[in-house]
């Protein structure tokens, strides 16, 4: 009796952790954003309130071109070898930060994690 009630304690408690994890995971986002260059967020913004407009980033002479259009953002021209960034589109509230390795450009929501690997 005593190993049934074990098991089934258990047994809720992975659940109700598995529950919390994918909540987690999939919560909504606030639609800050940060646009981080060379490791240094060089500014936060607030899609939802933001006016469409273009900002341009410089990293040793080069230059990316990020796009807020409609409430969203992503990069549209990127002076890189290979555009990655551009190749991502806009950026969604599913964790997945735009990044351009060459140019140490991170566009990712606030509170997105520590996403280091550009800068």
């Amino acid at each position: 009796m005593k190993n049934k009630l074990l098991i089934i304690c258990c047994a809720a408690v992975f659940l109700i952790s598995g529950a919390v994890s994918i909540y987690m995971w999939n919560r909504p986002r606030g639609s800050t954003v940060e646009i981080i260059s060379n490791g240094e967020v060089v500014c936060e913004i607030d899609l939802s309130r933001e006016p469409d407009r273009e900002i341009t980033v410089e990293y040793e002479g080069r230059k990316n071109i990020i796009v807020i259009e409609n409430g969203e953002i992503y990069v549209r021209e990127a002076e890189c070898p290979d555009h990655t960034c551009m190749k991502m589109g806009k950026l969604s509230d599913n964790g997945v930060p735009i990044v351009c390795m060459p140019n140490k450009l991170i566009i990712r929501y606030k509170g997105g994690g520590d996403i280091d690997a550009a800068a």
